[in-house]
């Protein structure tokens, strides 16, 4: 086991002597650091398995709990998390999806097969106003993706039209079906996976197509569009390279998307059933992401010096197969432990390039692959993701205090290291938020965390673990993995310097006064 010595993500050398339980983190409060935006802590949902249908919306004749059609326990969930942004309604779904068709008296709307996620037959009962409804009950952003692979230009700009404006014939055709006034639309993604089941463009040939139908993608009545062109899957850095080059003048952000999977073909491998290996592999293809977006961001910084551009990892997370019985292609997997870290040490990673990532979405709010909750029927668990996320509310819109970690890393297969200890801070209103991460199986840490002169007169924090790596929420043990508070025992204050002590496999959140 060696040390890794971090300030912000840039690795550097370290040569402390230091036992394998132990690591310094060291604050370093600049006024010069960026606010961690709180759309880094974007969601998205896809119509995809029963993420909508059953997740989000059972309809306001449904014997579930509702609240003009949406579930009222995930509803009130979600309100917890404090969601800055949702995306909709994909995804793949994205570009076979035709807005026209989910709007307008539900029992005339027509029915589709979704042929990207198990050939389910997509009754659109959940359209425009569903989701723009939701979105204000969430006191959240919409975030649209617009149909480019299947779609016209004249069908995605009469949408935006049809939403922003507050007179025209879509605004009489909005009013003519409930609405009378117009919504706000900031976020709107031209495409999805273009380079895949958006179309399988190649990028120069994507690049005009975004620079045509993001011109007719017009601004009404005051509202702003923020527009989004669909970027790469992780490692094609020459698709961020082309867009750059040929549009980048054209558009507001380009999407990047990174899943922690382990291949494309054959098993992904389960959600629940793995050993110590696939942990520590796990982790670090997470952790992998930095270098990913540190990559895109030097490519994007050749072209955009000034970083105009904001780069959206509008989709993240674990994909693992699909839970035993469920139906093939609605991407149901259980969410344990080892998925609250992977969420953790993403989010960590985030927050060290905000003046670049404006905006990340983690796949997906319900149901489906990393998921905040899971339903079934009447009943609904919270993940050990949700809780993850709940834990980390503190940082959104925070100012980042960098810090610099020295820590043992664990070896992964592949050639990764996994770093011991990750540590993220920020500050807002007078208080210090100060998150940090055990990624051992086995062993207890002592961290050792200096202030720097930032106060610890009062000090509280919760933890999230489990007695196995594996542990998960089900509908019979709703909370095997929940937030608790933190043992005041497990850490004190001396001489500027805050001593922690981490159980393995644990995330704990502080907070500083």
């Amino acid at each position: 086991m060696k040390l890794l010595n971090i300030l912000a993500l840039s690795a550097l050398c370290s040569f402390s002597a230091m036992a394998a339980n132990e690591a310094t983190v060291s604050l370093v409060p600049s006024k010069e650091s960026p606010v961690i935006q709180k759309e880094i802590y974007g969601q998205f949902a896809e119509h995809l398995g029963t993420c909508i249908y059953g997740g989000l919306w059972v309809g306001p004749d449904s014997d579930i709990p509702n609240t003009n059609g949406y579930r009222t326990d995930v509803l009130n969930a979600l309100k917890e998390l404090h969601v800055p942004v949702l995306r909709w309604p994909g995804g793949c779904f994205a570009d076979e999806y035709h807005w026209m068709d989910g709007i307008g008296p539900k029992e005339n709307r027509p029915r589709m097969v979704n042929t990207n996620w198990g050939g389910t037959v997509e009754d659109n009962s959940f359209g425009t106003h569903d989701f723009f409804d939701l979105c204000e009950m969430l006191g959240c952003e919409p975030y649209l993706s617009g149909n480019v692979g299947s779609g016209t230009v004249e069908e995605l700009a009469k949408w935006v039209e049809y939403i922003t404006a507050e007179d025209g014939p879509m605004a009489n055709l909005r009013k003519k079906n409930g609405r009378e006034k117009p919504w706000k639309l900031k976020y709107l993604g031209v495409g999805n996976e273009s380079w895949g089941c958006g179309g399988n463009f190649t990028p120069e040939y994507y690049a005009d197509v975004y620079r045509r139908y993001q011109t007719y993608c017009r601004d009404y009545n005051g509202n702003k569009l923020y527009k989004i062109a669909s970027g790469a899957s992780d490692y094609d850095y020459n698709w961020t390279e082309v867009m750059m080059k040929n549009a980048g003048r054209h558009m507001n952000g380009i999407s990047l998307h990174y899943y922690t999977v382990l291949g494309w073909s054959g098993s992904k491998g389960s959600a629940i059933n793995f050993n110590d290996e696939d942990w520590y592999w796990a982790l670090g293809k997470c952790l992998e992401v930095g270098d990913v977006v540190r990559r895109h961001c030097q490519i994007m910084d050749k072209y955009d010096p000034k970083k105009r551009v904001g780069l959206l990892v509008d989709e993240w997370g674990t994909w693992f197969d699909e839970e035993p019985g469920t139906i093939k292609g609605h991407l149901f997997q259980q969410n344990s432990l080892r998925d609250a870290m992977v969420a953790a040490l993403s989010l960590n990673v985030f927050h060290t390039f905000t003046d670049r990532v404006k905006m990340t979405n983690i796949a997906q709010i319900a149901n489906v692959l990393q998921s905040m909750v899971l339903t079934k029927g009447k009943e609904m668990v919270l993940t050990p993701t949700y809780y993850l996320f709940k834990m980390y509310v503190p940082h959104q819109d925070a100012q980042l205090v960098p810090v610099q970690v020295v820590t043992p890393v664990k070896k992964a297969r592949d050639g990764r290291e996994v770093p011991v200890v990750s540590a993220t801070a920020s500050a807002k209103n007078g208080v210090t938020t100060l998150s940090l991460v055990n990624t051992d199986l086995t062993e207890d840490v002592t961290i050792t965390v200096n202030l720097n002169g930032i106060s610890g007169k009062k000090i509280s924090g919760e933890i999230l673990t489990a007695a196995n790596m594996n542990d998960y929420n089900d509908f019979g043990q709703p909370e095997k993995v929940s937030l608790k508070p933190f043992s005041a025992k497990a850490y004190k204050v001396s001489n500027g310097k805050l001593t922690v002590t981490l159980p393995s496999k644990s995330i704990v959140t502080l907070s500083l006064k």
